[in-house]
Formats: structure tokens, C-alpha cells, sequence
């Protein structure tokens, strides 16, 4: 490839060589919208021209999570802030998280970011705020990515596994590692407000529909919000309302609430669990027989490939990235 020159650069931004000039050596009388474009016309040029120091980090793309507290978002986190120290000097990553309880002023920091962003990367409870914010965002040019889960009525672009399939594959599990044991299946999950948890119960529920045996049955969903004690107490009333149980898929993140429940009742008969996120916690369950099964998502995934679609989105970079469902994991005892 021919190196880029000023006209190159200036025909790919959409503005003049002058323009460019300007923004090479510093000459600032540039508006922050033009340098984005300058940049990435540079990058999509595949141009080696230094940039000056000024202008280190005046592509800034922000992470909206929720749930610091759980597992899985601080191995989403950490795997953000890896990848952020591995990025070209012009982009700026910031982490952000919201408090889902509280989708109005999720809706405000989507609105109100305080600093100028190119990309959004949001994993947010769907609420008409949240989507009114969002469709704003789209309109203004920002390049919008879900990831881990989806907000209803947008066709932005979308990371993560397949929900539904993960739900139908712990019920093709539960189902065949249950065979010829007679009792009550239950789920758990944080609630309805997201479309991850919808889908993977979904999943779970058509498949045990689908392959119906007399003997097991898919009894009830219990709501713990992914809070430990919460779930804990949920699933504990069950057994104890139950004792037909034999099976229990936690599509939901409150793992260590339920661990502690099988734990004090370990003199029970055992109980197949089957749940998601693979966690320093979660391969001790798993050594032990406490758990049976995890779908693990890899986050570290979904982050690199989040990052990358922005990145795609505002012409930074020139390869495709795939739209395929990221590949989940099935851990047992026997591969962990």
C-alpha cells in the first residue's frame, strides 16, 4: 500500500488539506469532531504519520456495566481494562458503571457522559428511558454496541452468546444426566428486566417442553435479582416446600447464594446444578461434586470483540468482525 498523503487523508475525512495540516503539526482552530475524523481517516488509511501528544486519547469510546459486585462483570471489567492498555494511543477506554436499579439515571449518563465519545458499549436493564437515551445517542452519529444482553427495539449491533441455547443446553443436560430419576426441576434468575435471563429460561423451558418425561418436571422460576442471600433463600423455601427436587439451573450470577443452601444440606440426596460463569468459586464447586455443571460466556471474549466493533463502526479498522453469537464453554469437574 501507497503511503497516505495529506489529499489522501483529507479526501477520506471529508475535509480540506489545510485542515489536516493543521491537526499533523498542532496548529489547533480544529473542533474536536473534526481531529476524530482526521484520525480515523489516518487509521483507516492504514497512515504511520506521528500524531501530536495532544491529541493521545481524543478517540474516547465508554463501557457502561452494571453489577460491579458479581463475577462475571469484574472478569468483564478486568478484561476492559486489559485491552484498553493494548490500544492505539488515540483511543481513550472508559469503564462506567450504573446502578440498574435505578434505569433513570442509567438513562442520564448515557445522555450526560461528560466528555465527548465515539462508541458506546452498554449492558443496561431495558427500560423506555434507557432506549429513548439510546435512540438519541444513534442520532448524534455514536457508535452503539450491546453486549451480554439485549434492550429491546434496536438494531444496534449485539455481543454475546446465544441465551436461548445456552438455556436449551443445561436442560439437554439436566434431562439426559437425570435420566430414570423421578422429581421437580427448578430455575433461577435475576428477573424479566433482562432479555439475557428471558432467553436462557426460554430456552431451558422449550427444551424440557419438547423432550416431556413423566418423571422430571419443570416446576417453577424463582426471581433472586442475582443477590446471593436472596437466591439462597428462594431456592432453600423450594426444597423445603419440595422435597421432589432433583434439579436446579441457575441462569442468573447469585451462584454463591445457592452453593451455600446445597452446602448445609449436603446429607440430602444430591441435587444436579447446573449454572453459568466459571469463577475461582465455581471451579471449587465443581472439584468438589457440589456443582455439576457451568456455561461459561467468556467475557474475555465478548470485550475484545465489543471493542473491536466500535472500533469497525467508525472506520478505525478495516477488517470485518464477526456477528456470530460468541461460543460459550461447558466446564465440569473433568475439564476444569
Amino acid at each position: 500500500m501507497k503511503k497516505a498523503t495529506l489529499a489522501d487523508i483529507a479526501r477520506e475525512a471529508g475535509v480540506g488539506t489545510a485542515t489536516v495540516e493543521r491537526v499533523l503539526n498542532s496548529r489547533g482552530n480544529v473542533t474536536a469532531s473534526t481531529i476524530e475524523k482526521v484520525i480515523q481517516a489516518m487509521r483507516h488509511l492504514g497512515s504511520t504519520r506521528a500524531l501530536p501528544q495532544r491529541y493521545s486519547g481524543v478517540l474516547r469510546i465508554e463501557v457502561l456495566m452494571v453489577r460491579r459486585e458479581t463475577p462475571f462483570f469484574k472478569r468483564l471489567n478486568d478484561a476492559f481494562l486489559r485491552i484498553s492498555e493494548s490500544l492505539d494511543s488515540s483511543i481513550l477506554l472508559h469503564r462506567t458503571f450504573v446502578d440498574e436499579n435505578d434505569p433513570k439515571s442509567v438513562a442520564g449518563r448515557i445522555a450526560e457522559p461528560g466528555f465527548r465519545r465515539v462508541g458506546l458499549i452498554i449492558v443496561a436493564p431495558d427500560h423506555p428511558a434507557v432506549r429513548e437515551r439510546l435512540s438519541e445517542e444513534r442520532a448524534k452519529g455514536v457508535a452503539i454496541v450491546q453486549i451480554v444482553t439485549r434492550i429491546d427495539g434496536s438494531n444496534d449491533a449485539f455481543v454475546g452468546i446465544d441465551n436461548y441455547a445456552a438455556g436449551r443446553m443445561a436442560a439437554m443436560f439436566m434431562s439426559r444426566m437425570l435420566r430414570g430419576i423421578k422429581g421437580r426441576i427448578v430455575a433461577v434468575c435475576h428477573s424479566g428486566v433482562y432479555e439475557v435471563h428471558r432467553q436462557r429460561i426460554l430456552g431451558f423451558s422449550d427444551y424440557l417442553a419438547e423432550h416431556s418425561d413423566a418423571d422430571r418436571m419443570f416446576s417453577r422460576v424463582l426471581f433472586g435479582l442475582d443477590q446471593d442471600l436472596r437466591s439462597g433463600e428462594l431456592v432453600e423455601s423450594a426444597i423445603e416446600e419440595d422435597a421432589r427436587i432433583v434439579g436446579i439451573y441457575n441462569a442468573g450470577g447469585a451462584n454463591a447464594g445457592i452453593a451455600e443452601v446445597l452446602k448445609r444440606r449436603k446429607q440430602d440426596p444430591h441435587i444436579m446444578w447446573v449454572g453459568h460463569e466459571l469463577t475461582d468459586e465455581s471451579r471449587l464447586w465443581l472439584k468438589s461434586g457440589l456443582m455439576d455443571i457451568v456455561l461459561d460466556q467468556a467475557p474475555e471474549t465478548q470485550a475484545r470483540r465489543a471493542i473491536d466493533t466500535v472500533l469497525r463502526k467508525i472506520n478505525f479498522l478495516t477488517v470485518e468482525v464477526s456477528t456470530e453469537p460468541v461460543r460459550f464453554y461447558t466446564i465440569t469437574a473433568e475439564n476444569v
